[in-house]
């Protein structure tokens, strides 16, 4: 990643002083037009590089930004410690690099701080897979990293949600893990877009490189389109009465229900209450699944359609049992 060789650059240059852009390039395993690129990156966010002409010129840092670069205080250290999510490491195939990495850097360290980094290590665990972890980063996930990496164009065949399959030509900025699923951050040539690695079909690196935006940050990049992705998501909102049984199986498993408003319980002890879905299938199913319940007060067109729906189920099993005297349709 760039952030990644932006980093070590001035990782180089803060332990050598000096370094040319050959030098870097070898290092870097990248091009020397790729090392100038950087520099002005570095130059355009405030890092004072600075390159000297001559026999023995290069680039280097300014003495009191190189002075500065070495100091992190006890707080700054111990953030290094909390662990990213080892299945996000492993689907990056830096997993054991990374343990290392936090090893060789707490030997590294202060005495002073070393028990703070320790106590952060073994006191928090950061884990964003699921209960019952599946892969989603798709086939095509390393092909997708190595064009991330060296900024590669690729050309991709993609399954769009409603099943169709499109082929797009796209200059892949950043992969974004979000929870188990991988997400490819990419421009195209009608903007910037989303595309989800486990649906994508195939992927075909190009032999053509692009010029990463400069101003491009992925992880603001991020917030800001899911935060209007979540804005512009439908919403349907049902009036119903809940079995004072299931209330808290509601709370407890909102993975669907997108928001639940209740009120006081009536006379008959059920309890009124507002739920918030996306669509309305996604309401119809998830009321059908509790069976007598739910009452759906709001809207009726929901009730008729839930009615439907039980019927086609009560027909298909009573083709099922026809003559088994196991079922009998009203």
């Amino acid at each position: 990643m760039r952030a990644d060789r932006l980093l070590s650059i001035l990782l180089f240059l803060q332990q050598r002083g000096k370094m040319t852009t050959k030098e870097l390039a070898q290092a870097l395993e990248v091009s020397v037009r790729t090392i100038h690129r950087d520099m002005d990156a570095l130059s355009a966010v405030g890092i004072p590089v600075v390159a000297e002409r001559g026999k023995a010129g290069g680039w280097r840092l300014l003495d009191d930004f190189r002075a500065k670069l070495t100091v992190l205080n006890r707080e700054e250290i111990s953030s290094l410690f909390v662990a990213p999510s080892l299945h996000v490491l492993q689907d990056l195939g830096i997993a054991g690099q990374a343990r290392l990495a936090r090893q060789k850097l707490m030997a590294a360290m202060p005495s002073a701080y070393r028990q703070a980094a320790e106590q952060i290590w073994e006191r928090i665990y950061v884990d964003t897979s699921t209960w019952r972890q599946t892969t989603d980063r798709g086939r095509f996930f390393r092909e997708m990293q190595q064009a991330v990496w060296r900024e590669q164009r690729v050309r991709i065949r993609y399954e769009r949600a409603d099943g169709h399959i499109v082929e797009r030509k796209i200059d892949p900025l950043g992969l974004v893990a979000m929870g188990s699923k991988w997400y490819v951050v990419a421009r195209t040539g009608e903007g910037m877009r989303t595309y989800r690695m486990s649906r994508i079909q195939a992927v075909d690196r190009l032999e053509e490189t692009f010029i990463r935006p400069a101003s491009f940050r992925l992880a603001d990049y991020w917030h800001e389109s899911k935060q209007a992705f979540v804005e512009n998501l439908p919403q349907y909102r049902i009036e119903v009465e809940l079995s004072p049984a299931i209330v808290e199986r509601l709370r407890f498993g909102g993975r669907i229900v997108k928001e639940i408003q209740t009120d006081a319980p009536l006379p008959d002890g059920w309890i009124p209450a507002t739920l918030w879905f996306d669509v309305e299938q996604e309401a119809a199913e998830y009321v059908l699944g509790f069976a007598d319940q739910i009452r759906v007060r709001a809207p009726a067109a929901l009730r008729t359609k839930i009615i439907q729906m039980a019927q086609a189920v009560l027909r298909h099993y009573g083709r099922q049992m026809d003559g088994q005297g196991e079922l009998q349709l009203p």
